[in-house]
């Protein structure tokens, strides 16, 4: 695993010199695109409107446009912005972790400590765990300035980028203004059906279903050719599904309680 990112967590005089790791990695299999006609690849150019060459990415700029007006911003121009090359995680704040919404967070980060004596890193890590605190810090990454917050998992410190409040949208859903009333007796049905799915979070257990059946299928093809009975490939029929009952709120919580207490029999 290669560090994306070498810098320094600070916060007030404490330097905290570290490297920094994607933590996720994308599962899904990978395809290209081909011509439905032939099986053949299907390739994009980058071809300037004006000459009609075909442009090497090293000769791209980009382009902003406004009101019929382009400027062109080069890489140099990048380069001069302030925070184009600050190797900092600068700690604004210490927020009680409680109010860190999950819907702003984005892409995780592991810090790995640097240098030989990591005793500031292992200072902040005891200090977030000790006072219950997530730092929320500014940092720069791939030319862009980010809001981000710093937490503990284990004996690490993970940074996780946050998006900026104003890329948050504002939404006013008509049905949630609803008038409608739940009964009592509704919400005791719904209270124990909750409790009967509550549990402990164990990540390992869920699977990417739709990835496995895809690679089932991706290995059958490579195993038996294009002539293959997709469906049979999955062990599905064609027999038709029967209709779902319609039943109202009331009976479907009390037929998903039924169903979770013979689960629990049964296991």
């Amino acid at each position: 695993m290669r560090a994306i990112w070498s810098g320094a967590i600070t916060f007030g005089l404490v330097n905290v010199p570290v490297k920094a790791y994607g933590a996720t990695e994308d599962h899904d299999i990978s395809f290209h695109q081909v011509h439905d006609k032939d099986g053949g690849r299907i390739h994009y150019e980058r071809r300037c409107e004006v000459c009609g060459e075909k442009v090497d990415y090293k000769h791209i700029d980009k382009a902003y446009e406004e009101d019929g007006d382009t400027v062109v911003l080069t890489q140099s121009d990048f380069e001069a912005l302030p925070e184009s090359d600050n190797n900092e995680i600068e700690v604004v704040q210490f927020v009680p972790s409680d109010q860190i919404d999950p819907i702003m967070l984005e892409k995780s980060y592991y810090l790995e400590p640097e240098g030989k004596t990591p005793k500031s890193y292992l200072l902040l890590r005891e200090t977030l765990k000790k006072t219950d605190r997530t730092a929320v810090v500014r940092f720069a990454l791939r030319q862009k300035t980010r809001l981000g917050v710093l937490r503990v998992s284990g004996k690490l410190l993970i940074l996780q980028g946050l998006i900026w409040a104003d890329e948050l949208r504002s939404v006013d859903f008509p049905g949630t203004k609803s008038r409608a009333k739940v009964a009592d007796k509704q919400l005791e049905l719904s209270a124990q059906l909750v409790e009967s799915y509550a549990s402990d979070f164990t990540p390992k257990e869920f699977e990417d279903d739709y990835q496995i059946e895809l690679r089932k299928l991706v290995d059958a093809k490579l195993a038996e050719g294009d002539k293959l009975d997709t469906k049979a490939t999955f062990g599905e029929t064609d027999e038709g599904d029967d209709d779902a009952d319609v039943v109202d709120l009331m009976e479907a919580l009390k037929a998903s309680l039924e169903q979770r207490k013979k689960g629990k029999t049964s296991a």
